[in-house]
C-alpha cells in the first residue's frame, strides 16, 4: 500500500480559479448596477419573468450538475461499469411530465414560489409544512455541497481547505444578494461552460495518453465495465434498468417538477412557451453530462485497469479518486489542473447560489409577506437582498459543522434525498387527486417524512452494525448522482458482492436508493387520499379553479358522467370562467407583484379568452376578457375592495 500521494498547484492553476471567482462575481456586480438595479422583489427574486429559454435551461442543467456529481459519476462508472447510464433512460418522462403537466399548472397561476401553490389548493397550514420542509432539507444540503469538493480538493493537492470554502461562499453570496435571480442564471450560465471545457479537457488528454478512445473501450470490454441491459425487476438491486430508468423518474420529478429552485427558473421564463422550451433544451444537454461523467470513468480505467488509486493507498475515499485521476493526467500540463478545479466549484457555486435564491424567495413570499401585506416595496427588495446574505452565511456555518461532524456527511445527503420524495407526494397529492383535502396532505406528508427517515436510518444503522464483504470502493461519502434531490445514500447498497437476500423489515432497509422517492411519494399520496375519504373529500366547488391537473378525468372517461362529478374530475384546467375572476385569493393577489400581471399573455390564454367570449352572453365577462392582463388585475382588485 503507498501512501497518500499529494499533488500541488502551480501559479497558473491558481490565476485560472481566482478568474472563475472574478468572473462570477462580475456578472452579480453587472446586473446590481444595471437595468432595474434589483429595486423590485420582482426583478430581485423573479428576474422581472423575462428570461428567454436558453439561460434558462442551462441554468436548469448547472442547478442539477453539481460538484458532488462531477467527483461521483466517474467513480462510479470506473467501479461497477457503465449500467449508470441507464439513468439517462429516466430524463425522457422526469423531463416531459414537468414540461406539460406542472409548468402549465404553476406558470398559470402566476406565482412566485411553489408553495403558493399549496395555499390555493389547500390551505395556509399546508404551505407552511411545505416551506418549512423545504428549508430543512436546503439548509443542511447547502453546508456539505459548499465543504465536499473542498475537503477532497484538499486532501489531494494540499489546496487550502477553508481558503476554498470561504472564496466560494462569500462570492457566492455577493453575487446572488446583489444580483438577484437574474445574476444567478446568467452565473450558471457561464459556469455550465467551464464545466464542459474542464470535463471535455480530462477526456481528451486522458483518452489521448490511454492510446485514443477506440483502446479506452477496448480496454472497458475486456475490464467488463460495458454493462448490457439488466433487467432483473428485484428493487433490493442497486442499479438496475428499472431502478435507474422508472425509479430515477420520480428522483427527477422531485427535482425538475416541484423544486423551487427549479420552478423559479421556469417561472422567470417570459412565456409559458419558453418555460416548456427550457424543459426540452435541458433534455439533451443532461445526456451530453451523463455521457462525460461515463466517458471520464472508462478513461480512468484504461489508465489504471484493476488497480485503483484507491487500492493502492494513493487516496482514501471514491470522490478523491477522480481528482487524483486529473492531476495525474494533467502532471506536465500547468493550468488544466485549475480549469478541472474551476470546473468543480462551478458546480458546488451554481447549485449553492440556487439555494440561497431559492430559499430567500420562500421565506420572502411563503413566512414574511403573508403577515405584512402592507410592506412597501422599497422595503420588501432590501429584506430579500438580507435574506439571501443571511443564507449565505447560514451555508459557510453548515460548511464548518460538516468539517466538524466529519462521518455524518453521508447522512446530511441522506437527509436531502429523503426529503425530495415527500415533497414531490404532497404536489402529486394536490394536483392529480381533486377529493384531498388538507388533513389528508398533512398527514400524508408526515407520514412520508417518517417513511423516508425510517428507511434512511434503518438501513444506515444496518450497515454500520454489519460490515459488509464490499471493497473500500464503496466507502465514499459522496453519491455518484450527486444532484439537488438525489443525494441519497448511494453507497449504502452494495452491488458488487452475491450476498443473502434480506427478509421483512431488513429487505426494506436494502430497498436501492434509486427507489426511495418514488416509494416515500407514493406514501404521501396513498396516506393523503385515505386520510382525506375518511375525514370528507373535497368537492369541487371547494376547489380553486386551474389548481387541479385533468389527469383523473381522462384516464376515467369511461365513467358515467355524475360519477366524474363526484370524484371532482370535470373541470379542466385553466378554465376562463367568472369563477376564476371571483377568486377571493386571486383578486387579492398582492400588488407588488402588480409586474407579473403586465406582462404580455399567453397567445393560449388569448385564444382561450376569445373561445369564452363566443360563448357567453354576460357583456361584463366579455369587457374583463378583453383587457390586458394588467388592467384585469386592477379591475380584480378594485371589485375586492368594494
Amino acid at each position: 500500500m503507498g501512501e497518500v500521494v499529494q499533488m500541488h498547484f502551480t501559479t497558473v492553476d491558481y490565476v485560472i480559479f481566482a478568474l472563475l471567482l472574478v468572473a462570477s462575481a462580475g456578472i452579480g456586480l453587472f446586473y446590481a448596477l444595471s437595468g432595474g438595479r434589483q429595486r423590485t422583489t420582482q426583478e430581485f427574486l423573479m428576474a422581472d419573468r423575462s428570461m428567454s429559454c436558453l439561460p434558462v435551461s442551462l441554468s436548469l442543467l448547472a442547478t442539477f450538475q453539481s460538484a458532488v456529481a462531477i467527483l461521483g459519476a466517474p467513480s462510479e462508472v470506473y467501479t461497477f461499469g457503465t449500467q449508470y447510464w441507464f439513468l439517462g433512460c429516466s430524463y425522457f418522462l422526469g423531463l416531459l411530465i414537468p414540461a406539460h403537466v406542472f409548468i402549465p399548472v404553476f406558470y398559470r397561476l402566476r406565482l412566485s414560489s411553489a408553495y403558493e401553490y399549496l395555499e390555493l389548493r389547500f390551505n395556509k397550514t399546508v404551505r407552511i409544512c411545505g416551506t418549512v420542509t423545504f428549508i430543512f432539507q436546503m439548509v443542511i444540503y447547502m453546508g456539505v455541497v459548499l465543504y465536499a469538493p473542498a475537503l477532497a480538493l484538499n486532501a489531494v493537492t494540499g489546496f487550502d481547505l477553508w481558503g476554498a470554502v470561504l472564496a466560494m461562499g462569500l462570492v457566492c453570496t455577493l453575487y446572488t444578494a446583489l444580483g438577484g435571480l437574474k445574476a444567478v442564471i446568467w452565473t450558471d450560465v457561464f459556469q455550465t461552460v467551464v464545466m464542459f471545457a474542464g470535463q471535455l479537457a480530462v477526456i481528451t488528454v486522458g483518452a489521448s495518453q490511454a492510446g485514443g478512445m477506440g483502446e479506452v473501450w477496448r480496454k472497458a470490454i475486456n475490464g467488463s465495465r460495458i454493462a448490457g441491459l439488466d433487467l432483473n425487476p428485484d428493487p433490493l438491486q442497486r442499479h438496475t434498468f428499472w431502478t435507474l430508468g422508472v425509479g430515477g423518474v420520480f428522483l427527477m420529478l422531485a427535482l425538475y417538477g416541484v423544486n423551487q429552485a427549479q420552478v423559479q427558473r421556469y417561472l422567470s421564463s417570459r412565456t409559458e412557451k419558453e418555460a416548456v422550451m427550457s424543459c426540452y433544451v435541458v433534455f439533451p444537454c443532461q445526456q451530453i453530462v451523463l455521457c462525460l461523467g461515463c466517458l471520464m470513468g472508462l478513461v480512468m480505467f484504461a489508465r489504471y485497469g484493476e488497480d485503483s488509486p484507491l487500492d493502492m493507498g494513493y487516496v482514501q475515499t471514491n470522490d478523491q479518486m477522480v481528482l487524483y485521476f486529473v492531476m495525474d493526467v494533467f502532471r506536465d500540463l500547468p493550468g488544466l489542473p485549475g480549469l478541472f478545479v474551476a470546473c468543480l466549484f462551478s458546480g458546488a457555486l451554481s447549485t449553492i447560489s440556487s439555494a440561497f435564491n431559492s430559499l430567500a424567495t420562500v421565506t420572502m413570499e411563503d413566512l414574511i409577506k403573508p403577515h405584512f401585506p402592507n410592506m412597501t416595496e422599497a422595503k420588501a427588495t432590501l429584506l430579500s437582498k438580507g435574506l439571501a446574505l443571511v443564507y449565505g452565511l447560514v451555508c459557510l456555518a453548515m460548511a464548518y459543522i460538516a468539517s466538524v461532524m466529519g462521518s455524518v456527511l453521508q447522512a446530511a445527503f441522506s437527509i436531502f434525498g429523503m426529503v425530495g420524495g415527500p415533497l414531490l407526494g404532497l404536489f402529486c397529492l394536490g394536483m392529480f387527486f381533486p377529493w384531498a383535502n388538507p388533513i389528508g396532505a398533512v398527514l400524508g406528508l408526515a407520514a412520508g417524512l417518517a417513511m423516508a427517515f425510517w428507511i434512511g436510518i434503518g438501513s444506515f444503522i444496518t450497515r454500520m452494525s454489519t460490515p459488509t464483504p464490499l471493497p473500500p470502493l464503496n466507502s465514499t461519502v459522496l453519491p455518484p448522482f450527486g444532484n439537488m434531490t438525489s443525494t441519497v445514500l448511494t453507497s449504502l447498497v452494495g452491488a458488487a458482492a452475491p450476498r443473502q437476500r434480506p427478509n421483512g423489515v431488513e429487505a426494506l432497509y436494502s430497498l436501492s436508493y434509486m427507489w426511495y422517492s418514488a416509494h416515500n411519494s407514493a406514501t404521501v399520496v396513498v396516506v393523503g387520499l385515505i386520510v382525506s375519504l375518511v375525514t370528507g373529500p373535497m368537492k369541487e366547488k371547494e376547489l380553486t379553479p386551474g389548481t387541479v391537473f385533468p389527469v383523473l378525468g381522462t384516464l376515467l372517461f369511461f365513467l358515467p358522467e355524475r360519477y366524474k362529478e363526484k370524484l371532482c374530475c370535470v373541470t379542466p384546467l385553466g378554465q376562463k370562467s367568472k369563477e376564476i375572476h371571483m377568486q377571493p385569493y386571486q383578486m387579492a393577489k398582492k400588488e407588488s407583484n402588480g409586474a407579473a400581471y403586465c406582462k404580455e399573455d399567453l397567445v393560449t390564454e388569448d385564444k382561450e379568452a376569445e373561445s369564452d367570449r363566443a360563448e357567453t352572453e354576460d357583456d361584463d365577462v366579455d369587457t374583463k376578457m378583453s383587457l390586458p392582463s394588467c388592467q384585469l388585475a386592477n379591475t380584480t382588485v378594485q371589485e375586492t375592495s368594494l
